[in-house]
């Protein structure tokens, strides 16, 4: 969407949603240890890395490993609202400068039935989905309001992010591009 060329590069950095952090003290956390995993492996590069998870009632939910897990998320989110957060880490692998921020949106979901829980389930879109749904796919019907960061809720917050390029001396909205 920014018009910027990338490449993407999977982390094979293990995120632990149990760290005694801070909800968004612990994405920008994990955010950062992806981005360090990643940078090794290029000299001169702009590295940007992500991590969304939700937070609904103290607790710390990132993707279910299986249906049973997925409609529990569900069943839990059902008819409530909940915060997405959002970290990102942007670390320049020429000279280790490195920013990360964390957004945080809330969302909320109208009342679903069971029979909507287990069809969702079904579609298999909630196995790698934090929270066990897809703003940007089916899930978008399970949303009644969001307040805040629309993308944020797809995973890497973009107003926060090219605010935060800039500091890299990259404009998104450039002539040069």
């Amino acid at each position: 969407m920014t018009g910027l060329p990338f490449t993407v590069y999977a982390s094979d950095y293990d995120e632990d949603l149990a760290l005694p952090l801070k909800p968004r003290e612990l994405a920008r956390f994990l955010s950062r240890k992806k981005a360090e995993a990643v940078a090794h492996k290029y000299s001169n590069a702009i590295i940007i890395a992500a991590d969304t998870f939700i937070v609904f009632k103290e607790m710390l939910l990132g993707k279910p490993r299986t249906d049973k897990e997925a409609g529990q998320m569900l069943s839990m989110l059902n008819g409530k609202a909940h915060s997405v957060i959002t970290g990102f880490t942007i670390l320049d692998s020429s000279d280790g400068k490195t920013v990360s921020r964390s957004v945080e949106t809330k969302v909320y979901f109208r009342k679903l039935s069971n029979e909507e829980i287990i069809t969702y389930v079904g579609s298999k879109e909630p196995l790698d989905k934090a929270g066990a749904y897809a703003v940007q796919g089916l899930g978008a019907v399970f949303i009644k309001k969001i307040e805040g960061d629309f993308f944020n809720v797809m995973g890497l917050p973009l107003c926060a992010l090219t605010e935060c390029l800039k500091e890299f001396g990259i404009q998104v909205l450039s002539q040069d591009l």
